[in-house]
C-alpha cells in the first residue's frame, strides 16, 4: 500500500500535496497522482482531440428521416451540456485526490467489486478501439490508393494498430503532446469539411433536412441520449484524466473546458454525418468524406485527418481506461496493459461493425452499454457527494484488507435495479437508470447490514 503524505498547512487530511515536476513517458500507476502535467489549455486540447469520434458521425447518419437539421443541432447541444456537467461532477474526486477511476470506485463497490465497473467500462472501449482503427486504416489505404495506386487494407489495419499501441505505451505524457499538436489540425479540418459539405450538397440538404418537419418527441430525446452515450464511458472514468489536471481549476472552469472541447467536435462530426448521408444516402465514413472533396490534395489531407483523429481518440478514451482496469485486476504494468488492450481490439471484428447494415446495431450497442454505465455513474456520485460529502480516506482506498475489502452488495444490487429501469426505457437508457440506481444505493447503504462497513460513519 502506498504511503499517504502528511497534509500540508490548509490541506485536507489524506490528500497528497501537489508536486510540479514532470513525470517520464509511460510512468503511470494507480497511486495518488502527485505530478499534474496538464494545465487548463493542455487539458482542453486533450479532450478536443479525444472526442473526434467516427461513432458520432455514424449516429448523425442514422438520424436521417427522423430529425431535421435544427433538431439534430439541439440534440447534440443538449447531450453535450449533460456530458460537460456530468464530467465535472464525477471528475472532482480524481482532481482533488489524484486517484484514478479504479481507486475511486472502491469506496462504493469494494476492492473485488470494482471488477464490475471495470468490465462495463472496458468492453465498449475495446470495441470502439477496433472500430475506429479500422476506419483509420481505411483512410490510410485510400490515401495509398490515390497517390501510389496500392491497396492493402489489412496491411494498413495491422500496421495502424501497432502504431497506436506504440504511442499508447507513452502514457499521459505522450498523450499530452500528441493531443496538443493534433487538436489544431483536427478542428481546422472539421471546419473545412463542414463548409465543403454545405457547398457541395446545399440544395439536397435544404430539401431533405431543413424543409422537413422531423419530431420533438421520443426520437428527439433518444437522439440526445445517443450523442451523450458516445461519451458515457468517459463520464464513468473521468477521474483517470482529471487527476492529471493541475490544482486551482474550479468546477465552473472545468465545465467550460469540457463544453468547449466536446461540443465543437461532436457538433461538426454529427452534423456532417447527417448532412452527407441525407444528401447521398451513403453511411460509410470514408466514402462520405472522400465524396465531398474533389481536389486530390484536399482529399489526401482529409483522409489523413480521419486517420489522425482515430489515433487521438483511441489513445485517450479507449486505451487508458481498460489499461488501468488490467493494472488493478491483474497487477500489470501500464505498458503491458496498453499492449494487451491494443491486441484485444483485433478480436472485436471491426470490419463487421463498419458495414452499412451495422449502423442500427451500433445504436443498440450504445443504448445497451449506457444502461450499465448510467447506474454506476449514479452510484459513484451518490457515494462521493451524499454519503462521504467529498471527503475520502486514501488509507482505506489503498488498504485491500481494510473496510472496503471484497464486494459491497449495496452497489451491485443498486446497479441491477438501475439496469432494469434502463432497459425498460431503452431509448433513453442512461437517463432512466440514474434515479433508481442512485436512490436504491443510498437506501441500501443506510439499511443493508452487509454494507455497513463501507460507510464512513
Amino acid at each position: 500500500m502506498p504511503e499517504t503524505a502528511a497534509a500540508a498547512p490548509g490541506q485536507i487530511p489524506g490528500q497528497v500535496p501537489h508536486v510540479i515536476e514532470e513525470k517520464g513517458l509511460g510512468e503511470e500507476s494507480l497511486a495518488p497522482q502527485e505530478t499534474r502535467i496538464m494545465d487548463p489549455w493542455s487539458y482542453l486540447f486533450a479532450w478536443l482531440g479525444g472526442c473526434v469520434s467516427i461513432g458520432t458521425f455514424t449516429i448523425g447518419s442514422g438520424l436521417v428521416g427522423t430529425l431535421n437539421l435544427l433538431q439534430t443541432f439541439l440534440a447534440i447541444a443538449i447531450g453535450c451540456t449533460v456530458i460537460g456537467v456530468a464530467l465535472m461532477i464525477n471528475g472532482r474526486a480524481g482532481h482533488k485526490y489524484g486517484i484514478p477511476f479504479m481507486v475511486q470506485a472502491r469506496s462504493a463497490f469494494g476492492f473485488s467489486g470494482t471488477r464490475l465497473p471495470a468490465l462495463v467500462r472496458s468492453v465498449p472501449a475495446i470495441v470502439w478501439f477496433g472500430f475506429q482503427s479500422w476506419i483509420g486504416a481505411g483512410a490510410l489505404n485510400l490515401v495509398s490508393e490515390t497517390l501510389f495506386d496500392y491497396s492493402n487494407l489489412w496491411a494498413f489495419f495491422i500496421g495502424f494498430q501497432f502504431l497506436q499501441i506504440l504511442l499508447s505505451v507513452l502514457g499521459f505524457h505522450g498523450i499530452k503532446w500528441l493531443e496538443n499538436i493534433g487538436s489544431v489540425f483536427i478542428i481546422g479540418s472539421l471546419i473545412y469539411m463542414f463548409f465543403s459539405v454545405i457547398g457541395k450538397y446545399g440544395d439536397a440538404i435544404m430539401t431533405n433536412l431543413v424543409n422537413v418537419e422531423g419530431t420533438w418527441g421520443a426520437p428527439f430525446w433518444g437522439a440526445t441520449m445517443l450523442f451523450l452515450g458516445i461519451y458515457s464511458t468517459m463520464m464513468l472514468n473521468v477521474s483517470d484524466y482529471s487527476r492529471e489536471l493541475r490544482h486551482g481549476v474550479g468546477p465552473m472552469r472545468q465545465v467550460t473546458i469540457y463544453a468547449n472541447s466536446i461540443l465543437p467536435a461532436t457538433l461538426f462530426m454529427g452534423m456532417i454525418g447527417l448532412m452527407v448521408s441525407g444528401a447521398t444516402g451513403q453511411v460509410d465514413p470514408i466514402k462520405v468524406f472522400s465524396s465531398a472533396v474533389d481536389n486530390k490534395l484536399l482529399l489526401v489531407t482529409t483522409l489523413l485527418f480521419i486517420a489522425f483523429a482515430q489515433v487521438t481518440t483511441n489513445i485517450l478514451n479507449n486505451v487508458v481506461p481498460p489499461a488501468y482496469a488490467l493494472m488493478d485486476v491483474f497487477k500489470l504494468k501500464f505498458k503491458t496493459s496498453a499492449v494487451l488492450v491494443g491486441l484485444l481490439a483485433f478480436a472485436t471484428f471491426p470490419w463487421k461493425l463498419v458495414q452499412d447494415e451495422s449502423a442500427a446495431g451500433l445504436n443498440i450497442f450504445i443504448q445497451t452499454y449506457s444502461a450499465f454505465l448510467g447506474p454506476i455513474f449514479a452510484i459513484l456520485v451518490v457515494d462521493y457527494y451524499i454519503l462521504r460529502r467529498q471527503q475520502l480516506d486514501l488509507g482505506k482506498l489503498y488498504d485491500a484488507a481494510g473496510p472496503y475489502r471484497g464486494i459491497n452488495p449495496a452497489a451491485l444490487i443498486a446497479t441491477a435495479i438501475g439496469v432494469v429501469a434502463a432497459f425498460a426505457f431503452s431509448n433513453v437508457s442512461w437517463y432512466a437508470s440514474l434515479v433508481p440506481a442512485g436512490l436504491s444505493y443510498y437506501l441500501l447503504m443506510l439499511w443493508l447490514p452487509s454494507a455497513r462497513r463501507f460507510r464512513d460513519d
